[in-house]
């Protein structure tokens, strides 16, 4: 089978490396940055770093002997990605530059064509089976502030870290509280010349002790049962996140108690703990983990702002207490547009219908990875597919091999494309929606829900049950289409 993946960070490399494993070689990947890499080729601000331990956050068919820190930052998670692709012949198969405008379904050939540019150039290729490697985690999100235009300073987004910029001795404004804000702030509050942080709403927070690994630790890690030993015990801590956020009422307040008692000791001043401290349930939102942004607001040259934002004025933000905020430079750290998925990208199925009419409702895939109408399309990182405690690595490896089989059950079908039900999709969605009933993720907005309250970014169980669904594709899960 011919199979285009879109997209060369941790997605496309799972989907490539699990069909080329399994003998299905004729695979290319699409990449629209010069690199691949995905988020961490794009995300380079300063402190970039995972929140998961190293050895949980890299596939399980891949794993290295040995990480230099715990906590693995961008440029070796970049690197490591690089390597796996090399290792694996991933490589030559990707096609950098190259940005997919649309992939659109033929209903008499039966295949897909995929269109692309690259260097101004229209390209376009013909595929038995796409891969939309996208993510949730590509397109930066800007706060919605009136007048962004009039403000005279120099401004960028974390997630497109302007390098060129000195911040050294500058006045400096970081629009934003949560996973890149918590990991930027201390790198460089004490490098401006004053940091003044926005706040909407405070977060719950968990230690994370980034260090550099253990020497003693990294020589048993170098053993391969005691890496796996060591995955397993990350996994299940990481599983009790996920235990806290679906039981609120019992599981959930042992997480906040912990969350509050590490927050306690790293904020003695009463005013600021009031400000930072947040008004949902613990796991409502992400939890970060970090054991340095905290203590970062308390020195004498970094300001919290909690007064919302009313507009930008032409020296720098207005809140609403009416005071101007005078900056340099302002910081948008305000996360990704995450529930477009791959749009606006044009992708038609059956009898033409767009994805973006198929959604109008809002996202929506059977196991997070197939849409009903879109014969032999696949999604890594789909709707649902999101963890709030886990690693996304293991999400993506059991997606990726769900895909291969269900090529591979296609094919023993005799079949060129596979096609989920539309009642399938429609009951499994029922069931995920169902299960969030109770949980956390409902007691407040986020990211992960639309205006209208619905969550279209979590998985709503646990990281093995994601796995056991997935394990294997039922043909009564599909419509199979012969060759005309």
């Amino acid at each position: 089978m011919r199979v285009v993946v879109v997209g060369a960070g941790f997605g496309g490399i799972a989907a490539a490396a699990e069909l080329l494993r399994n003998g299905m070689d004729d695979v290319t990947l699409l990449e629209a940055a010069p690199e691949p890499g995905g988020t961490w080729f794009h995300n380079r601000y300063p402190g970039a770093a995972c929140d998961v331990p190293s050895h949980l956050y890299s596939y399980s068919f891949a794993q290295r002997a040995s990480w230099t820190r715990l906590f693995s930052h961008r440029d070796e998670i970049l690197r490591y990605a690089r390597e796996t692709a090399d290792a694996l012949g991933i490589t030559p198969r990707i096609v950098t530059d190259t940005l997919v405008t649309s992939c659109v379904w033929d209903d008499t050939d039966r295949t897909w064509t995929v269109r692309s540019r690259r260097a101004g150039v229209a390209e376009e290729r013909v595929a038995d089976a796409v891969v939309l490697a996208t993510g949730q985690l590509d397109k930066p999100a800007f706060a919605a502030v009136e007048g962004m235009e009039d403000f005279r300073g120099h401004g960028f987004h974390s997630a497109r870290w302007d390098e060129g910029y000195d911040l050294r001795g500058k006045r400096v404004a970081v629009i934003g509280t949560g996973a890149s804000a918590a990991q930027l702030v201390p790198e460089i509050a004490p490098v401006v010349g004053h940091l003044t942080v926005f706040q909407r709403t405070g977060n719950w927070f968990l230690p994370r002790r980034d260090r550099p690994m253990p020497a003693a630790l990294d020589r048993v890690l170098r053993r391969p049962w005691a890496r796996r030993a060591w995955r397993q015990l990350i996994y299940h801590a990481l599983e009790l996140i996920t235990l806290c956020v679906r039981h609120p009422r019992t599981a959930g307040r042992v997480g906040a108690l912990v969350s509050g008692a590490h927050m306690r000791r790293q904020l003695p001043d009463p005013e600021l703990r009031r400000k930072v401290w947040p008004d949902y349930p613990f796991g409502c939102k992400r939890v970060l983990l970090s054991s340095d942004f905290l203590p970062s607001l308390r020195r004498p040259d970094v300001e919290l702002v909690t007064e919302r934002i009313v507009r930008m004025t032409a020296e720098g933000p207005l809140t609403e207490d009416g005071r101007v905020h005078e900056v340099d430079c302002v910081i948008h750290a305000t996360g990704f547009r995450t529930n477009v998925f791959m749009l606006p990208m044009e992708v038609r199925g059956t009898g033409g219908v767009s994805i973006a009419d198929a959604w109008a409702d809002g996202p929506r895939a059977h196991l997070g990875i197939m849409v009903s109408g879109f014969p032999s399309l696949f999604l890594m990182y789909g709707p649902n597919t999101n963890t709030s405690g886990g690693s996304i690595l293991f999400f993506l490896e059991a997606q990726a091999a769900y895909v291969r089989r269900a090529l591979e059950l296609a094919r023993r079908s005799g079949a060129v494309a596979l096609d989920v039900r539309p009642e399938v999709e429609e009951t499994g969605l029922e069931a995920v929606r169902a299960r969030f009933a109770g949980t956390a993720w409902q007691a407040c907005s986020s990211w992960y829900r639309t205006r209208d309250g619905r969550n279209v970014a979590n998985w709503p169980g646990y990281m093995g049950e994601y796995a056991r669904r997935t394990r294997r594709p039922l043909p009564a899960e599909f419509t199979f289409l012969q060759a005309r």
